[in-house]
């Protein structure tokens, strides 16, 4: 069979058009690729007819050119952002599960999540702390920056179309150089707290059916009660998903404070696992469950079939803690009139009742650490430098690229073979093998596990009650002034 008449075929079949649009669709295929049509080489159609285009002249031979190309012909084959959601909140008509299900396969299908990059990424998880459960993920699905693509940003001036990457405005958007391709994305309309909303997935997913809702306004993000009014709202539509915020200030927010957004997705994180270590008793609210949960980070939980209680005390636990300091912890939450505290707020469904867990954030700095006090400290930069955010929170690491063949080195050092060992490395493997008798057998197992306990160290660096007889001192003072002021 000719590649264009197969992916022709895929076009009608998947519902965008109809058997008396073939000859406008060969011909929409042609435009893009060239007149002539080949025998079917590739197991993926559009892989081969990018190949026909750079042969053709139709596109530059680069990375950007052939990914515009790619959406450009998926986005054929996909149904247009009206049918698509249509078809959706059909499907929700008979449960979340299946509209989720349809809409991913979709997202899949049209490669807008990128199936085959996503499963180049590194992932093992690990145990610490009698039986607690880490998970990493070293990232290397998203591609090599275009030369000229970066060359194009630098150089970019004036008011951005779209004015970043979650806008609405992406949607069908071919993107270029220094721009994001996105032909094929579809985004379901949807309201939440009486406001436009979008849902769409990641296209390099970090997790099962990782999505985003996103504000259809490009708005900068707050964590506020509208914050939890909107997660409840969500949870009660797709109870299926988890769904959370980053923070929203610098050093202990996301990369994205611009744009209002969560994210979401089928799957279940260590810290979701982990259990309440100390309960905390609100009187006037003898709905909701309560306590202080064993996790690194300092996690107040909370639990409810009651999903108004469980807003009204989350929001009066997060005005609480914005205005909350203990000096014996370097814990400040203003410096004049420039706030210094927020919390990373994700909630998930157990079975009727809601799960709410308020992570306390701090983006305070110091001499000592000028990235941020609660951040990850210099000696573990090595291994992770970035941000913690929502995901990280939550106990999955997203370690970068670079780690991969660094690892390699560190692995030949660690079984005293020839090696390039990034300086930055040295001391921690020297640490491993003074710990370890290493042998080929283990070496990976072992530094799968050393990379394990780095990452417990960077969520204990984030926690602004240190798991110690001081942490345990300053959450017994915050929970005291709490209960106090919130309701005993």
């Amino acid at each position: 069979m000719k590649v264009i008449e197969k992916f022709t075929e895929d076009v009608i079949e998947n519902g965008s058009y109809q058997p008396l649009d073939r000859v406008y669709v060969v011909n929409k295929i042609k435009a893009l690729v060239g007149d002539e049509d080949e025998e079917l080489t590739e197991e993926k159609p559009v892989k081969q007819l990018v190949e026909m285009a750079v042969r053709n002249k139709k596109i530059a031979d680069d990375i950007t050119s052939r990914e515009v190309l790619n959406d450009q012909l998926y986005d054929l084959a996909t149904p247009i952002p009206s049918k698509t959601n249509e078809i959706f909140w059909q499907k929700m008509e008979k449960s979340s599960k299946e509209a989720t299900d349809w809409f991913y396969k979709l997202c899949e299908d049209n490669d807008y999540v990128k199936k085959e990059a996503i499963a180049k990424n590194i992932e093992f998880s690990g145990k610490f702390d009698e039986g607690h459960e880490l998970e990493i993920t070293i990232n290397l699905s998203k591609p090599e920056k275009d030369p000229k693509a970066i060359a194009a940003a630098a150089k970019a001036t004036g008011k951005k179309y779209p004015q970043c990457a979650l806008c609405l405005e992406n949607e069908g958007y071919i993107g270029g150089y220094g721009k994001n391709a996105r032909s094929n994305l579809r985004i379901i309309r949807m309201n939440v707290g009486g406001r436009a909303w979008g849902f769409q997935y990641s296209p390099y997913a970090y997790f099962n059916e990782h999505c985003i809702f996103l504000d259809q306004k490009h708005i900068p993000m707050v964590i506020n009660q509208q914050t939890l009014i909107n997660l409840v709202e969500i949870e009660k539509q797709i109870p299926e998903y988890f769904v959370g915020s980053n923070a929203d200030l610098p050093i202990v927010g996301g990369s994205m404070l611009a744009h209002e957004h969560y994210q979401g997705g089928k799957h279940v994180f260590p810290m979701m696992k982990a259990k309440i270590k100390k309960s905390v008793k609100f009187d006037d609210y003898p709905d909701v469950e309560a306590g202080i949960v064993d996790w690194p980070m300092s996690d107040l939980r909370l639990i409810s079939k009651n999903s108004l209680d469980l807003i009204d005390l989350g929001t009066k636990i997060i005005n609480f803690w914005n205005h909350y300091s203990d000096e014996a912890l370097n814990i400040r939450a203003f410096e004049g009139e420039i706030r210094h505290h927020t919390v990373t707020p994700i909630m998930h469904r157990d079975g009727e009742k809601f799960v709410l867990d308020l992570v306390l954030r701090d983006n305070n700095t110091s001499d000592k650490y000028p990235l941020g006090i609660f951040h990850p400290h210099q000696e573990l930069w090595h291994i992770k430098k970035e941000n913690i955010g929502l995901i990280e929170v939550m106990g999955r690491a997203i370690l970068p690229g670079r780690l991969k063949n660094e690892l390699e080195e560190v692995k030949k050092y660690l079984l005293d073979q020839d090696n390039e060992i990034a300086e930055s490395h040295v001391e921690w493997a020297d640490k491993i093998k003074s710990q370890n008798k290493i042998t080929k057998e283990n070496v990976d197992q072992i530094l799968d596990q050393s990379l394990v306990e780095v990452f417990e160290k960077v969520l204990q660096c984030a926690g602004v009650f240190k798991q110690d007889e001081a942490g345990d001192k300053g959450w017994e003072r915050f929970i005291s002034a709490l209960v106090e002021k919130v309701g005993k």
